[in-house]
């Protein structure tokens, strides 16, 4: 009978522990995730916007003659592509799964975006003689991906209550089951035996 009883009691603890680690992985970006969503459509709107010149983000992107022409250099490209798989990519994902480590990699390739960003306009503002300087959609991607780092850092740093009060009960489990000695474990399952 008790035997049946441990093993119930061991289910039950590895089902409470099973959910607790899924609710720590998941993030709950509550209004936040409309903020984000927003922010994800104005890069996406960024790249169909002139980035310099005649050339488009789209342009920029694929490296076309259009951009050819105008000078582009590599910090635009790479600017287009990490706005492209973070900005747009990853924070979709985690919004549409709200896992927490698809945050992170949003938050991390927002904030990479956000500093070649920095590097693109400048380059813009640098470039040769008769190219031109850059563009409404690089200075619109630029200041949405700045904005839409911030709002995934908000999300990825803020713990919900429940991951709170789960973390909270570990660390009490952990701390009576270390402060137990070896006797005093064999004495509780005797006791429990015995009823």
């Amino acid at each position: 009978m008790s035997r049946r009883h441990d093993d119930g009691a061991e289910a039950y603890r590895s089902e409470i522990e099973a959910a607790e680690r899924k609710v720590a992985g998941e993030i709950q970006p509550g209004g936040r995730a409309m903020v984000v969503a927003i922010l994800v459509f104005v890069l996406l709107v960024s790249l169909i916007l002139p980035h310099t010149g005649d050339a488009r983000g789209v342009d920029v992107l694929m490296g076309d003659s259009k951009a050819l022409n105008v000078g582009i250099a590599l910090p635009s490209r790479l600017f287009t592509w990490l706005v492209l798989v973070f900005g747009v990519g990853f924070s979709m994902l985690a919004l549409l799964t709200r896992r927490w480590v698809l945050a992170w990699i949003a938050l991390a390739g927002s904030a990479l975006a956000s500093a070649v960003g920095l590097l693109a306009v400048w380059s813009r503002q640098t470039a040769a003689h008769g190219h031109p300087g850059p563009g409404f959609g690089l200075l619109l991607g630029w200041l949405a991906v700045i904005v839409l780092t911030f709002h995934w850092a908000r999300v990825v740093w803020t713990r919900t209550a429940v991951q709170l009060a789960a973390e909270e009960q570990r660390r009490i489990a952990a701390a009576e089951s270390q402060s137990r000695t070896l006797l005093e474990d064999i004495d509780r399952r005797e006791g429990e035996d015995n009823q």
